[in-house]
């Protein structure tokens, strides 16, 4: 009977932080003006990677699938990806 070569199971070598600011793409900006200068963290979305229905925190409107986005989340806060909000890129410029 042949011998199986198993896996030895080893520690990650690193542990990726819980506010998702490993991902590439991720940016620190100053949040909408009712923010009153708080440091959000950042992430376009784009179309093909909308696969969800949302709720703009903005206008309180849809974001269908297929609609590119934004997702934005406080940087200081210690819920971190806990506080994701998915936003339009028009209610989230303006400012």
């Amino acid at each position: 009977m042949p011998r199986r070569n198993r896996r030895q199971h080893q520690s990650p070598r690193y542990v990726l932080p819980r506010d998702g600011s490993t991902f590439i793409g991720t940016q620190e900006m100053e949040g909408p003006s009712w923010t009153n200068g708080e440091i959000f963290k950042v992430r376009q979305i784009g179309s093909a990677a909308a696969t969800k229905f949302y709720v703009c925190p903005g206008c309180n409107q849809n974001i269908p699938p297929g609609v590119a986005h934004i997702v934005a989340w406080p940087k200081d806060t210690g819920r971190g990806v806990d506080d994701r909000r998915h936003w339009h890129k028009h209610c989230w410029s303006r400012r």
